[in-house]
């Protein structure tokens, strides 16, 4: 649920005609993404039923996916610039739909933890596409209108994603079960290919660089080494391969970074561009955006698992209770980017202390329901105060970071901005998951409980680093 400010290339060119059709294309096939970035959370409690998961498969269900999207970003959106988008936005969709489709006929977790790494993969060749385009078919107000649309349709995928992830579950239309939240992708995957191959324009950078593909090798190796032993290390005792595993992906995205600092090679596109990382501002928001999907795949992953194995919530159940959450989303979401240009940074801390603040509230109401069931009603309140949060600290934040930023660096830095947060999102899910299951026996209402610290203390720690990001947005795509 974020904004992208882009730069204005100057441009003479002709607008193509059928620019707003292959728009709506696009954020058609965009909105699988957006759509399965939540979906999945609802149904992960019956995935574990019907395949008999472990607490580690269920990280993973949601890790991999998060981790594919993240290792492959930053590589496609230079790939789509440098061969074309047009191609990669076909292969992406198509590839996308037959990867849920391989989610939903999986048999084993095995099987959809692969299906859903590939998937992850797939929406990373998909959406930059999609940006991309955006970027060069549109200009001037037409431009801030179509990354309107974009802003407008990512919140309203990362709000109904939970409640659709529900509703499809407890249908359970054809006796598929969990497995409509897969699966549906297949028709939409069809038509969105079909309407690409009529309406959707081939658009290019000339000026594009190589992309770095050992480079983006070795960042996603980095990247699934930090996860796996944090996902795997309880369950085998925390031996010493993880912390040595955890220590080499570290050290590998950290000596990349370094090395394109110091031997970039010309004519290639930097995958983590030095020049952005010096700035304070720039790396400070990329950590507050990695705090913050940690927290809400973290919260979300173990609050579904605690309402329908806790409180017997249905899956349905389970999506309306988040309908506050997504209330408090809308009503702020709409006056976050006016009030970020006027009051920048201020606006991003109150947004990251009030998602603090309302965890904290149903951490309390959890905590102190005991033996009893706590029931939706007492949540609600803080659900929705951190709802709130969410659109007052989302919706502006690459733009107030983006204001210490050189133009030219700007489409790179969204990159990494988009890569953060899905990398936050698996580190997320591994620790606060990890920390849920080590107390499952306490029960579910201690274990969830206890999980509660982290995603709290995630957004308190949020709200102190917009301290640092600079103190006005830039204004919204001004010529």
């Amino acid at each position: 649920m974020s904004t992208t400010f882009t730069p204005h290339p100057p441009t003479t060119a002709e607008p193509h005609p059928r620019r707003w059709a292959a728009a709506v294309v696009m954020m058609i096939a965009a909105l699988m993404d957006l759509l399965d970035g939540t979906i999945v959370n609802v149904a992960v409690p019956s995935i574990s039923r019907d395949l008999h998961a472990s607490a580690s498969d269920l990280q993973w269900t949601v890790s991999a996916y998060l981790l594919g999207f993240a290792a492959a970003l930053i590589v496609s959106g230079h790939l789509g610039d440098r061969i074309g988008r047009r191609p990669l936005f076909l292969a992406g969709t198509a590839g996308f739909g037959l990867a849920g489709l391989a989610c939903g006929i999986a048999q084993s977790p095995g099987q959809l933890i692969a299906a859903r790494a590939v998937q992850g993969v797939l929406a990373a060749v998909l959406v930059p596409q999609v940006l991309g385009s955006f970027r060069t078919l549109f200009q001037g107000k037409e431009r801030g209108a179509a990354f309107g649309m974009y802003g407008a349709v990512a919140g309203f995928a990362s709000a109904v994603g939970l409640l659709l992830g529900g509703v499809l579950t407890d249908a359970d239309l054809f006796g598929w079960g969990w497995r409509s939240v897969f699966l549906v992708n297949v028709p939409v995957a069809v038509a969105t290919f079909v309407g690409g191959l009529l309406l959707v324009p081939a658009t290019r950078e000339r000026s594009a660089g190589r992309p770095d593909v050992l480079g983006s090798v070795l960042l996603a190796g980095g990247l699934v080494a930090i996860v796996l032993p944090l996902v795997q290390g309880r369950e085998n005792g925390w031996p010493l391969w993880g912390w040595l595993c955890l220590a080499a992906g570290v050290a590998a995205v950290v000596g990349l970074g370094l090395y394109e600092a110091r031997r970039h090679r010309p004519g290639t596109a930097p995958l983590l561009p030095a020049r952005a990382f010096g700035l304070p501002a720039f790396s400070v928001g990329v950590v507050v955006q990695l705090l913050f999907a940690l927290g809400m795949q973290g919260f979300f992953l173990v609050f579904a698992l605690w309402l329908q194995g806790g409180e017997r919530y249905t899956p349905m159940q389970a999506g309306v209770v988040t309908v506050a959450f997504s209330v408090g989303g809308f009503l702020t979401a709409p006056a976050a980017d006016g009030l970020a240009v006027k009051y920048g940074r201020m606006v991003l801390g109150a947004g990251a202390l009030m998602m603090a603040g309302g965890f904290g509230w149903v951490w309390a109401a959890v905590d102190g329901a005991a033996a009893v069931h706590t029931g939706a009603w007492p949540l609600a309140p803080g659900l929705l105060v951190a709802g709130a949060g969410l659109g007052f600290l989302v919706v502006p934040l690459v733009n107030v970071v983006l204001s210490a930023v050189p133009g030219e660096l700007a489409g790179g830095a969204s990159g990494i901005f988009s890569t953060a947060q899905q990398f936050g999102g698996a580190v997320g899910a591994a620790v606060v998951g990890t920390v849920f299951f080590g107390h499952v026996g306490e029960g579910l209402t201690g274990a969830l409980a206890a999980s509660m610290p982290w995603v709290v203390g995630a957004f308190g720690v949020c709200g102190v680093l917009c301290a640092v990001l600079p103190r006005r947005a830039v204004a919204e795509h001004s010529e």
